[in-house]
């Protein structure tokens, strides 16, 4: 099972971009699947998107389609979302996860967890 630790989160103002990253380690990287969700406070956990193995294959939820971009980059162990223009919705702790389908968009379909990322956007 691979062990995941999220980082790049912060405040960022409306309209800015932020990077983050999730580099894993205890397993082979490459063969997993690799997704984002998000929870806004008050909300359920929510999938953002997601990337198959070789990071050809990529999915998006419609809130952030043309905003975000997932990639990985399995000689570093690392995947990456890059956010582009945040807006206050976007608020939310951001989690990286592994699992076996990148067509699946269930938080049960991925068994390795990060700890989360805080990220917030202001108005």
């Amino acid at each position: 099972q691979l062990q995941l630790v999220e980082s790049g989160g912060g405040l960022v103002q409306h309209g800015g971009s932020l990077r983050l990253s999730c580099v894993a380690s205890g397993s082979t990287f490459s063969s997993y699947a690799m997704a984002w969700f998000r929870r806004a406070p008050g909300k359920e956990r929510e999938f953002v998107a997601s990337i198959n193995l070789s990071g050809g294959s990529t999915y998006y939820t419609r809130s952030v389609k043309g905003r975000f971009t997932i990639s990985r980059d399995n000689a570093k162990n690392t995947m990456y979302l890059q956010m582009n223009y945040l807006n206050p919705e976007d608020t939310a702790v951001y989690y990286c996860a592994a699992g076996r389908r990148a067509t699946s968009m269930a938080p049960g379909a991925f068994g390795s967890w990060g700890q989360g990322a805080q990220v917030t956007v202001s108005s």
